[in-house]
């Protein structure tokens, strides 16, 4: 069994959990989430009950424009309601919304240090969500605030708003001081 990170604030000292998660939240995506629901009840509101005059067409184009809008904002913002982060002996993995997409896992041997970003914001990657950047990299921001920032072997970062991001920096350079064994091949039964 895996023991996880339980201390908010481990010492320098202390040894590494064997599995280090975090997540955090954007309760104000929910906002953006209901606006996206209306745009769609509005939809199905006009298909149903609308007296529309001006033709079938200019009714179906209300609809279903109100209805992809709709559903668009809805699933876009409930993608980055919240993200979860797990750091093991191997990768990072980064996971957005309910259903855990977009995910990205980020092998260790691909990382060549991290930082701790004490103010991260969404204006500095374009807004929320997963975000590119060909200058900087890549970035999941959820929320304003504390974030982690890899530096990769590419020369790019890629950065994530989460809770106590600090322990997890501390986390990621004592695995790339210490990095796990090889996994030895499987078996084929060949």
């Amino acid at each position: 069994m895996r023991e996880h990170s339980r201390n908010p604030h481990p010492r320098a000292d202390e040894p590494a959990p064997a599995v280090w998660t975090g997540r955090a939240t954007n309760r104000f995506q929910w906002i953006a989430a209901v606006a996206g629901a209306a745009c769609m009840a509005l939809g199905i509101t006009l298909a149903v009950e609308s007296p529309w005059t001006s033709g079938i067409a200019a009714l179906l184009m209300a609809v279903i424009g109100c209805v992809a809008a709709g559903l668009l904002v809805l699933f876009g913002t409930l993608a980055f309601v919240h993200v979860a982060v797990k750091v093991d002996d191997r990768a990072m993995e980064v996971r957005c919304g309910h259903i855990g997409v977009p995910r990205r896992r980020i092998p260790l041997a691909q990382v060549v240090g991290a930082d701790f970003a004490p103010s991260v914001t969404p204006r500095q990657w374009g807004g929320w969500g997963y975000r590119w950047r060909p200058e900087k990299g890549t970035a999941v921001i959820v929320r304003r605030g504390e974030g982690l920032v890899l530096r990769l072997g590419d020369g790019l970062t890629f950065t994530v708003t989460v809770d106590d991001a600090e322990s997890a920096v501390r986390v990621i350079r004592a695995r790339l001081r210490h990095p796990a064994p090889p996994v030895p091949p499987a078996a084929t039964g060949v």
